[in-house]
């Protein structure tokens, strides 16, 4: 599928997950700070299953429903929504991907199906999954598909919680 553009979150693991995606789609990425995660400014990254398998307190502080960001919930959700869908608008009738991260993901989809409340987390965007959401002039947003990972059959990398490419 051809892309008309490429915004990525200007953390070093979205610009890495968009270069390849640029490179094959000879598309320059646009770093847009508004798709970055809740956890932008902290001092390093741990993937969440390294914090569950090690049971890191952060991981236990997750689970209790703590929000560990210098920003609020609702900041956080402003941020992002307002970033997506001022990259919709100005991409009227293009395929346009979004590079980001799993509180992102959730955030937007969850305002999609109306279940803001499940916000943080209502599933698990495998990494580097695809999410495809019709953007309709007149505002409706409709998903199309969620977690897809069909892209990464015979890499060796995972492809889910359960399974490897």
């Amino acid at each position: 599928e051809s892309l008309d553009a490429i915004y990525a979150s200007p953390l070093k693991r979205a610009q890495q997950t968009a270069a390849p995606l640029a490179a094959r789609s000879d598309v320059e990425i646009i770093t847009s700070a508004g798709v970055a995660e809740w956890d932008q400014n902290s001092s390093e990254y741990v993937p969440v299953e390294e914090l569950k398998a090690a049971n890191d307190p952060r991981w236990q502080a997750l689970l209790n429903g703590e929000w560990a960001s210098d920003e609020s919930e609702e900041d956080f959700r402003e941020r992002t929504m307002s970033a997506i869908e001022s990259i919709v608008a100005g991409h009227g009738g293009q395929r346009v991907a979004v590079v980001c991260h799993g509180g992102v993901i959730n955030g937007y989809l969850s305002e999609i199906l109306k279940l803001r409340e499940f916000a943080r987390g209502f599933f698990y965007p495998n990494y580097t999954s695809i999410h495809r959401v019709a953007a309709a002039s007149s505002g409706e947003r409709s998903i199309i598909t969620i977690n897809e990972t069909s892209h990464l059959r015979g890499t060796g990398l995972p492809m889910g919680l359960f399974q490897n490419g």
